[in-house]
């Protein structure tokens, strides 16, 4: 027996431990590295680089893919997983039906002949696909959004791209224009509790009650808005996120409407986006600063094919033909954009303002072209 029996269990506990690691780092120096396992669909799907919490946001980065033509990513896009019409994508984009469906069907042509895998993309290759990502994510919002009501069949995609859009500012932190786009569809979205009256009848922006709107809505746009400026200063999707801002800072109808700030604004944007439904918009508030038939010049000067399927400039046309006098120009502008399939609160709004016609001539003399 030894003659401390502790002592000795210890010194043989500590023999036998390095042992054991002088044996393991002899293997470890001595043996072959395994090949590392072909990596799964499912593993691919677990992946952090390639997660993406949600199945339609998954879907839409799936379908933006940089092979395929940029004028028509979004369009395939909003075609294959948010299922619009070639009709509604036609109209969103002001181009012609026919033409659009060229681009869709060679898109598919080349997807079919190239064999391009539609696969999660990894992070890395995020970025070369974030513009079709948010022009596929502003415009099916706008399908909701164009229904003042809120009742038609695509006014599911206002609460979703609430969502995808915040989403997407989490998953990618330095994108600018992502916190633009949540911004708007926030300001847009806090508004449609005033946006249609007792009877269904759409109200415009303008006559639109403030102390209806969803200020926690409209508070959290302002944080993404601060950030979006911060990371790109002079993006064309900050700028209209920041005209969305400039109606939403009205607190009641007796505050003065904003039009010679959205005109300023609409200016700085035609830097960056010049495009008929800039000019569009801007000629709306043009009216209201310098008067309806200088705001009429400019809407004449945009005519085009594509802009007759385009159912606010009808809107817009007639508006400004029955504020300078001219009434049966006014009432086959109105007609041309109810035949357009308005919802049922346009189609209400519309039809009050063809009804009202009948009053214009002896008002229009009694009203400046130009205010003040």
């Amino acid at each position: 027996m030894p003659g401390d029996p502790a002592a000795w269990l210890f010194r043989v506990g500590e023999r036998a431990a390095l042992d054991l690691l002088r044996r393991k780092r002899g293997r470890e120096q001595n043996s072959l590295e395994m090949p590392a396992a072909e990596q799964t669909a499912e593993d691919a799907m677990l992946d952090d680089s390639y997660v993406i919490p949600d199945e339609r946001l998954r879907l839409i980065f799936i379908c933006c893919h940089p092979a395929v033509a940029p004028e028509a990513r979004a369009a395939l896009t909003l075609r294959l997983v948010c299922g619009l019409t070639v009709t509604e994508i036609a109209r969103a984009f002001l181009v012609q039906e026919a033409t659009l469906a060229q681009r869709l069907v060679r898109a598919k042509h080349k997807i079919a002949e190239a064999g391009i895998p539609f696969e999660l993309p990894s992070r890395e290759s995020w970025p070369e696909r974030m513009e079709a990502v948010l022009s596929t994510l502003e415009i099916a919002y706008s399908k909701a959004h164009e229904d003042a009501s809120g009742a038609g069949s695509h006014a599911g995609f206002a609460a979703e791209m609430l969502h995808l859009s915040r989403l997407l500012t989490d998953l990618v932190p330095q994108a600018g224009e992502a916190f633009a786009v949540a911004a708007m569809i926030r300001y847009a979205e806090a508004r449609r509790p005033a946006r249609v009256d007792s009877e269904g009848v759409m109200v415009p922006l303008a006559e639109q009650d403030p102390r209806l709107w969803r200020r926690d809505l409209i508070a959290e746009a302002d944080a993404l808005l601060f950030e979006a400026v911060r990371l790109v200063p002079s993006a064309s999707r900050g700028l209209q996120a920041q005209l969305q801002r400039v109606w939403c800072m009205r607190r009641s109808l007796n505050e003065l409407a904003p039009w010679p700030a959205v005109v300023s604004l609409y200016d700085k944007l035609l830097e960056v986006r010049d495009d008929p439904i800039v000019r569009l918009n801007r000629a709306v508030a043009l009216a209201e600063v310098a008067g309806p038939a200088a705001a009429l010049c400019e809407v004449d000067a945009l005519a085009s094919p594509a802009l007759e399927d385009f159912l606010p400039y009808h809107a817009v046309r007639a508006d400004l033909f029955a504020r300078t006098g001219r009434t049966d120009a006014a009432q086959v502008a109105y007609r041309k954009a109810l035949a357009l399939e308005p919802s049922v609160a346009e189609v209400r709004w519309l039809e009050r303002k063809v009804a009202a016609l009948g009053g214009i001539k002896e008002r229009i003399s009694c009203r400046p072209s130009h205010p003040p």
